[in-house]
């Protein structure tokens, strides 16, 4: 989850709010791809969840990152809770999942490398302490009660209200990862037409990721349970975004949007103050409960944006949401899907009009069949199987159309990593399908083979 802004002055006038959302507008040769990805530690002798601290431990293994691979600290209340070098963050979810939040680049093959250094960086360290890594969508077996809540002022807060708010709030907190890219945009049209995309294929990559058939130890009836558990989390801040799709809209219907949802917190001098509940629209006129008489700034402003969890977002870039944690190959998988899908204008406008016929109920059935049924899934006459491989064409057309090389120019463009996906839609199976096809097979019931045979 996100670290606090900073380097935002006052507030003074309401335009300020979505010429903050607009600052991030780049003409298209600076943009960048930032991919994030998640995965759950654990004790191999044991399977349990890495405790907080101790000889084999979160920290233990932060530590042994910042002192082999010159990684710097980011701590909170004395605590280390983070790491940061050349543009890249380690940062710890609430119950201690690790997460790379990867530097901008300007390709896949860039992209990747970063992916596969850290891999290595963690594996490395890792191995020393008898620790392992997974990449899964949800815990499979772990139950709340053994998942520790990360030191963080920011977790302490959202731990206590998720419970008021929907079921499974705690859940996604503690026991969900989920692999992600930043895309940039280049003015305001193309948010928009971006943001469309994004929402209504969300669902596409939902399917193509899915990879938490399990929670608790068994089958859960879902391919994706990690989309589940966002199902039923918040409603004030998740979701797809039905009026992304009305007429005019822009930065300013998106402030509307992000100012009624609820405040969680105000960070000041290094700690988290209450404001749970609170409205951003009562702070900008100096009616917070929380700090009377004060008033926001940007660097408020940027951290309330990133309180709002719907399935694509915007900040000063935009965020794709919908994908579960997973396999080394998919990590890179899901940034090639993406940018092949809106960084090349002719792959954008032939996705657009692949959804833009698609009202905001199909866009919603299509999001749970995803969770339930992956590639299976049926809503009216719209297979997901097929639509997808009408997607990943799309995008592969688009990387084609990119022509970013690599390997010192051996590879011509970024289409092979596109390679695991285009497995899945030979074979019919994602990630959620094998693990249950293994479950019921050679593992025989026995969920601890997962550990073995799918970490990193």
């Amino acid at each position: 989850m996100s670290i606090p802004q900073s380097g935002g002055g006052p507030i003074e006038r309401h335009e300020q709010l979505a010429e903050y959302l607009e600052s991030g507008c780049k003409p298209k040769g600076d943009w960048r791809i930032g991919t994030e990805h998640e995965k759950f530690g654990y004790c191999k002798d044991t399977h349990q969840p890495l405790p907080f601290h101790g000889k084999r431990s979160i920290v233990a293994v932060l530590e042994g990152l910042r002192d082999r691979h010159g990684w710097a600290e980011v701590r909170e209340g004395g605590e280390l809770i983070g790491l940061e070098k050349d543009g890249a963050n380690v940062s710890l979810e609430p119950g201690g999942a690790l997460e790379l939040s990867g530097a901008p680049l300007e390709t896949i093959h860039e992209t990747c490398d970063e992916v596969n250094v850290h891999l290595r960086e963690v594996k490395d360290i890792a191995d020393e302490i008898g620790v392992g890594f997974i990449g899964l969508g949800a815990a499979p077996v772990w139950s709340h009660e053994e998942m520790p809540l990360m030191p963080k002022g920011r977790y302490k807060l959202m731990d206590a209200y998720m419970g008021k708010v929907g079921t499974m709030g705690r859940s996604m907190m503690r026991r969900t990862c989920t692999v992600q890219v930043n895309i940039d945009f280049g003015s305001e049209a193309d948010m928009v037409q971006k943001l469309r995309v994004a929402l209504a294929l969300q669902p596409v990559a939902t399917a193509l990721f899915a990879n938490s058939p399990f929670f608790e130890g068994k089958p859960n009836g879902h391919k994706s349970w990690r989309s589940r558990v966002w199902r039923d989390l918040d409603d004030a801040r998740t979701g797809m975004l039905p009026f992304v799709f009305d007429d005019g809209f822009g930065f300013e219907a998106y402030v509307q949007y992000a100012l009624d949802v609820p405040m969680y917190f105000v960070y000041r001098d290094g700690k988290y103050i209450d404001a749970l509940g609170m409205s951003f629209r009562d702070f900008l006129v100096g009616k917070l409960p929380a700090l009377p008489g004060e008033t926001p700034t940007l660097s408020d402003w940027a951290d309330h944006l990133t309180t709002a969890f719907p399935e694509a977002r915007i900040k000063k870039y935009m965020e794709m949401r919908g994908a579960d944690g997973g396999p080394w190959r998919r990590l890179c998988a899901l940034p090639a899907f993406w940018v092949g899908l809106t960084y090349d204008q002719s792959s954008l406008d032939a996705a657009w009009d692949l959804v833009k016929g698609w009202d905001a109920e199909t866009r919603e059935a299509l999001r749970i069949a995803a969770s339930v049924d992956g590639l299976q899934a049926q809503v009216g006459n719209i297979n997901m199987h097929d639509l997808a491989r009408e997607v990943v064409s799309i995008s592969d057309a688009g990387l084609r159309a990119r022509a970013k090389p690599g390997a010192g120019g051996l590879v011509p463009d970024e289409t092979h990593f596109l390679n695991a996906l285009k497995d899945s839609l030979e074979s019919g199976q994602v990630p959620a399908d094998e693990l249950l096809e293994r479950y019921h097979g050679d593992w025989n019931g026995d969920l601890s083979r997962i550990y073995g045979d799918y970490s990193y």
